[in-house]
């Protein structure tokens, strides 16, 4: 130990430090310079891989969950009036009554549509699909 109570630390450690440091550069570069996996995906489903690689199957990923939510509305509220709310509370919502429900997949409006109730369960009867240009020009704003 040295005058502040601590183990010195000696050549070898440093230089072990230093070579576990250089081994993990080198795999974070290797790991930079190897393609993502979505480029696979994408060379799948574009028809640009090789016959073998190219399954143009969609079952692929008929499978993957994604969340669907139906919106009524949204609102914005203060923290101190978040805090009165209590059971029997009403906040209004910036959706107007008779107005379309907003139906998102993961986040992303796909669809407009209104509330039906089937056996004593909500659903949604879609009145109107966000064509796929229509969601791209979305993104890219």
């Amino acid at each position: 130990m040295d005058d502040n109570g601590e183990s010195p630390i000696s050549e070898d450690d440093w230089g072990a430090a230093i070579a576990e440091q250089e081994r993990a550069e080198a795999a974070a570069a290797e790991k930079a310079e190897a393609p993502p996996a979505s480029a696979a995906i994408f060379k799948e489903f574009s028809g640009k891989g090789t016959a073998t690689e190219t399954h143009n199957d969609i079952d692929f990923i008929l499978d993957i969950p994604v969340q669907l939510t139906v919106e009524l509305g949204r609102t914005k509220i203060a923290i101190k009036n978040l805090l009165q709310l209590a059971q029997g509370s009403v906040v209004e919502l910036d959706g107007l009554a008779g107005e379309p429900m907003d139906v998102l997949v993961n986040g992303c409006l796909i669809a407009q549509g209104e509330v039906v109730v089937v056996n004593d369960k909500f659903g949604i009867r879609l009145t109107d699909i966000v064509t796929p240009a229509e969601r791209i020009r979305k993104l890219n704003k």
